[in-house]
């Protein structure tokens, strides 16, 4: 089902809803409203099931030709187009996705004494207004609360047909919500590593400059004063002098090293920043992070590397799955990333697992996965030096 999800959310506009601040300053008028049906992708794909409501228009003549015919018709045009709207309407905030549903299933609650059981076959319609238009933890079950009555029902009135749809757009309104939550997850992940990438540039401009104030500082004081005292000394005392100048070359290729060390160690992936970046996107996600408020003293190389298994295990998390709760543990010889999620499914691609078990034991290490339904746990431990 989650392929399904992935395929099915291009369909229909799952291209995430922005943020908060974009989702609020978009105006309501029909012109941005097409605009954002657009923008999502889903537009076109919204277009070809809407022609479906031909069905219940055609069975509401058929029972009852007349004035009931035309209102059924028009409140059916009406729906169709809202429905068309949907993945337009999903990039708005809240109360407004909320107005709009609410329109929905007031029109399909009108044609009841219209055309009486035929409304059932609205239900793939209606099922996927859910997903798209309300929060994916309210979605799921008053979606399912409402295909389950109208098999009910559909059995009972003996409109088998109905019942099947509902079955079947209860399936497809899943995968499609599944598939869009998938999506907006990742853009929420990727903003904030793009908000923690500005963070850590910021915080890294500020170490090397203190680093540098710190190297260069005293290395210059003292080239300036043995630079002076040379100058002094060159007529005087010769010897002196070059003692002196081969003091400066000595101060300058130190001083030439420690830029090089410093400058190398900008891009190195540490365990404390990966902890950092680890709590502020755990947290845009909804997931409770318990993580070390204070780490012990580590080698370079093992800071490396735990960071490498902390951004690997926290990537996994957000990603596949659907925890509530994760924790990180680091000590001096390992590091353990859990959650409470549903476990790593059998034969699924574990890629970033390998890559990261072959970085583990190139070290001198040992990686541990373990996985069920009480949710998934990756230890690296470092063996002990001799």
């Amino acid at each position: 089902m989650s392929a399904m999800g992935i395929e099915t959310d291009a369909m229909f506009g799952a291209r995430g809803r922005g943020t908060a601040e974009e989702a609020a300053a978009r105006p309501f008028t029909p012109r941005a409203i097409h605009r954002a049906a657009v923008e999502s992708g889903g537009l076109p794909y919204s277009i070809a099931p809407v022609l479906f409501v031909v069905i219940p228009i055609v069975y509401g003549w058929i029972e009852a030709p007349g004035p009931a015919a035309v209102v059924v018709t028009l409140l059916l045009l009406v729906y169709g187009a809202a429905f068309v709207y949907c993945c337009g309407i999903g990039m708005y905030p809240l109360r407004v996705r909320l107005a709009w549903f609410a329109l929905c299933t007031l029109i399909l609650l009108s044609l009841i004494p219209l055309i009486g059981p035929n409304v059932l076959f609205m239900v793939m319609f209606q099922a996927m207004t859910h997903v798209l238009l309300l929060p994916w933890r309210w979605a799921v079950p008053s979606m399912m609360v409402m295909s389950f009555a109208v098999i009910v029902t559909a059995v009972a009135t003996e409109v088998y047909l109905a019942a099947g749809i509902a079955v079947m757009g209860m399936m497809m309104a899943w995968g499609i919500g599944y598939g869009i939550r998938q999506q907006i997850l990742q853009e929420q992940l990727e903003a904030a590593h793009e908000r923690n990438a500005v963070l850590a540039v910021a915080a890294e401009r500020e170490r090397i400059g203190r680093d540098l104030h710190d190297l260069l500082g005293h290395s210059l004081t003292s080239l300036t004063i043995s630079a002076q005292l040379a100058r002094r000394l060159l007529d005087s005392d010769p010897d002196a002098a070059r003692e002196q100048l081969a003091h400066i070359e000595t101060t300058v290729r130190q001083a030439l090293a420690d830029v090089r060390a410093t400058a190398s160690g900008m891009q190195k992936v540490r365990a404390a920043t990966e902890i950092a970046s680890a709590r502020s996107v755990l947290g845009t996600v909804g997931i409770q992070a318990e993580v070390p408020t204070a780490l012990p003293p580590l080698p370079d190389d093992r800071a490396e590397l735990f960071g490498f298994v902390i951004r690997e295990g926290v990537t996994n998390i957000v990603r596949h799955s659907h925890a509530t709760r994760a924790a990180i543990t680091v000590d001096e010889r390992s590091v353990s990333i859990a959650d409470d999620g549903v476990g790593i499914p059998e034969g699924s691609s574990r890629t970033g697992l390998r890559g990261l078990e072959a970085r583990v034991t190139v070290a001198g290490g040992a990686f541990e996965v373990t996985t069920g339904e009480a949710g998934t746990r990756l230890t690296a431990t470092m063996e002990e030096p001799r």
